[in-house]
């Protein structure tokens, strides 16, 4: 983890990941009951994206580079074309515990990724103990009835969502190391744009425009757009960039064991489901998973770094300060 990063901020970003990624799953399925997936997801990327652009050039932020753009094309693509993409289409089918179930092994994803790609900290077996005592949580979290959705899982869904899980765990480790714009914002609102441009590009492919029609949106998910736009694309992502530069991939990505906990106690505020005991186990369980997880990693990360020091220390330095 870089030096000299208050504490407070890690605390409010690590909140903002938790909470409001937490409430994109009912956002997204009240949005696309009148507007197509894609459409929607591209339409959503694309105005964040220019506002985060707009924003970082009236910070003083330099126009982006050649390279700039390119990196932002991969990352934009790997993370929104393909693992967002993957939601929004997924969402029409797959239940939302299912959803978050598959999202909930992309911190394992992003472990092993990060390990075998980039010769990260082996997994020892704390973290493999982490891991495990998250991904139990989320099963205990869903019964039966609310994994299936009564009906069984729909299996082309769940593969997509596997996939666009994976997706994501590359992408955000790619990220770490693109050749990105150094303003975080900048950074964050040409992938956003980008990805949507190509969301867009993917919903005009498979026809989503021929029948849309804006007078069949609703208020209601006009809404849930707006607000997927200033929250979970602009406040929720920049948060999580800003994480991924500044702390290791294993503690950020305990956010999709969190995000479950957080979709349950909306279902009780907004539909009236009720918290049982079995959902309080569930919470314990993660938490002491994400407990373990940090721990873990953040003794294990310094030790790390000592040793990629010794080998390269331009390397570390560079990466270090690239906020």
């Amino acid at each position: 983890m870089v030096e000299n990063v208050p504490r407070w901020r890690l605390v409010l970003a690590f909140a903002i990941l938790y909470i409001v990624w937490g409430t994109s799953y009912v956002a997204i399925a009240r949005a696309i009951e009148t507007i197509p997936p894609f459409l929607m997801g591209g339409t959503r990327f694309v105005i964040a994206g220019i506002l985060l652009m707009l924003w970082a050039r009236s910070r003083g932020a330099p126009l982006p580079t050649q390279r700039n753009w390119r990196a932002a094309t991969l990352t934009g693509a790997l993370l929104f074309l393909v693992a967002n993409g993957a939601v929004v289409w997924a969402e029409q089918f797959v239940s939302s515990g299912v959803t978050a179930l598959l999202n909930a092994v992309i911190p394992l994803w992003i472990v092993l990724i990060d390990w075998l790609r980039y010769r990260s900290i082996r997994p020892g077996l704390p973290l493999w103990i982490g891991l495990g005592l998250g991904f139990v949580g989320i099963m205990l979290l869903i019964t039966p009835n609310q994994f299936a959705g009564g009906e069984g899982v729909h299996i082309p869904g769940a593969i997509v969502l596997a996939i666009g899980g994976i997706s994501w765990a590359f992408g955000s480790l790619v990220a770490r190391q693109a050749d990105l714009p150094k303003s975080p914002s900048m950074a964050t609102g040409m992938q956003l744009l980008c990805g949507g441009i190509m969301l867009l590009a993917l919903g005009a492919v498979t026809g989503e425009l021929t029948d849309f029609q804006l007078s069949q949106v609703s208020q209601e998910a006009v809404i849930a757009v707006i607000y997927l736009i200033c929250f979970p694309s602009i406040v929720a992502y920049s948060s999580y960039v800003w994480l991924m530069r500044v702390a290791d991939a294993a503690h950020v990505s305990t956010y999709a064991y969190v995000n479950p906990v957080v979709a349950v106690i909306l279902g009780a505020l907004l539909n009236n489901e009720a918290i049982t005991g079995r959902t309080l186990i569930a919470a314990a369980v993660i938490l002491s998973g994400v407990f373990i997880i940090n721990t873990y990693r953040a003794q294990g990360e310094a030790r790390f770094n000592w040793r990629l020091w010794r080998r390269n220390p331009a390397v570390v330095a560079g990466a270090e300060n690239k906020i």
